[in-house]
């Protein structure tokens, strides 16, 4: 084969390879309202991973149906959540915890914009730079979050994800 017909291989970006390790990740979610996986890296190293998920040893989404529970915003909007399951977000922060291992300063990524608790712990842990897959509906809280606390946050497309019932 001569060097023209080569096809060149081009190598994903930093960010696009720990994007496509995060949605490895979220195959193992257990909610299907937002089957989310994360990753946290520094330095071109990947640190830790975490999905959605029920706390260990309770019971899944996927096994016995969601636990929705309604929130009223300040607007009067009311929007439904379940709050069975853990964010892909926060169980990377607590695997860090567990394993020991400093998050301060790193990047994480993630399928959308994080939920204003995911924003805090992420503005708290020391995280820099938060890359997402696509925007949150409801997300500006966490965004002006973000810019206060001088974190960075960054969309790989401006698709904003909305769940089929709020």
């Amino acid at each position: 084969m001569t060097e023209k017909n080569k096809t060149m291989y081009i190598r994903p970006s930093w960010d696009e390879y720990f994007m496509e390790i995060a949605n490895t990740v979220s195959k193992r979610a257990t909610c299907d309202r937002g089957r989310s996986g994360c990753v946290i890296a520094r330095d071109k190293q990947l640190l830790v991973t975490g999905y959605v998920g029920s706390p260990m040893g309770l019971p899944h989404c996927d096994e016995v149906g969601h636990q929705m529970k309604k929130m009223v915003h300040e607007d009067g909007k009311v929007t439904n959540h379940c709050v069975r399951t853990v964010h892909a977000e926060q169980n990377a922060i607590c695997q860090a915890a567990k394993l020991g291992i400093s998050i301060d300063g790193a990047t994480l990524y993630c399928r959308m914009t994080p939920c204003r608790v995911c924003a805090m712990l992420i503005i708290n842990c020391g995280i820099k730079r938060v890359v997402c897959e696509m925007k949150y509906h409801d997300g500006i809280e966490s965004e002006e979050m973000f810019k206060i606390a001088d974190v960075k946050i960054e969309y790989v497309n401006n698709e904003v994800l909305k769940y089929e019932k709020q």
